[in-house]
């Protein structure tokens, strides 16, 4: 069975987007996930099909009327194990670990917010997820179910060339990957590190551990962090558990 996107939008024209092309394009022609989207504009109210209104406690903005929002929403006829997930600045931060989870399932469904956003009382009674992709602001939660949809699709069997492509890769392990490098071994006289050269695959996974390491220490300090206390936690586990052993619990 296909993996199943369903995406409740303001502008059904802009899916499948860039995800028509490349590997995830490949992957919806040859139907191992599908793509539909719900227009939030057929379930609005009166002549204009209105989907807002002003917010209760005064403010700059409009927002997505719950009665519209859960119209939609059952339109979709998404199933109840099916995630729902609204993007928003408000949410948590989408992780690698999510994608996981949403790519092992039978799929998602994505509403996509505008103007100042949905009306909580919806995203309460019906189990929403709020997701945010990062610390800004877009115009509307299109783009932000793009990325999220990318990142889950390139994760389903048969997508990438290779299923290691999706163990050695940035997040699969809690660090940044390692740089890399190819032809010419010699480029503006900038070398290739001699270990990569070398054929010996012990010294370059170390390497390549050391460098993974290295970049997430500089870069991201709250990686490193919980890196850490998972591999010291791991190690504290092992030590415990070898030491029941010995003492023969």
């Amino acid at each position: 069975m296909s993996w199943q996107a369903t995406v409740v939008t303001l502008f059904p024209e802009m899916f499948p987007g860039p995800l028509g092309l490349s590997l995830a394009g490949r992957a919806l022609e040859n139907g191992v996930w599908t793509c539909r989207t719900e227009n939030l504009r057929e379930h609005g109210l009166g002549r204009h099909r209105a989907v807002d209104d002003t917010p209760f406690g005064g403010g700059a903005g409009m927002v997505i009327r719950p009665d519209v929002a859960d119209a939609a929403l059952a339109a979709t006829q998404a199933a109840a194990n099916i995630p729902r997930v609204y993007l928003t600045p408000r949410g948590r931060p989408l992780a690698q670990a999510d994608v996981r989870r949403y790519a092992a399932g039978p799929g998602v469904m994505l509403l996509c917010g505008r103007f100042e956003g949905v009306d909580e009382r919806f995203l309460q009674a019906r189990g929403v997820e709020q997701v945010s992709i990062g610390d800004y602001v877009l115009s509307g939660g299109e783009t932000a179910a793009l990325v999220l949809l990318d990142a889950c699709v390139r994760l389903l069997p048969g997508v990438m060339g290779s299923d290691q492509s999706g163990v050695e890769e940035s997040f699969s392990d809690g660090l940044l990957e390692y740089p890399h490098y190819t032809r010419p071994a010699v480029w503006e006289g900038h070398e290739v590190p001699e270990v990569l050269l070398s054929g010996n695959h012990a010294a370059i996974a170390q390497w390549r551990q050391e460098r993974a390491e290295e970049t997430t220490r500089e870069r991201r300090p709250d990686l490193w962090s919980a890196w850490l206390a998972r591999k010291n936690g791991n190690r504290a586990a092992a030590v415990g558990g070898a030491a029941q052993a010995d003492l023969g619990v």
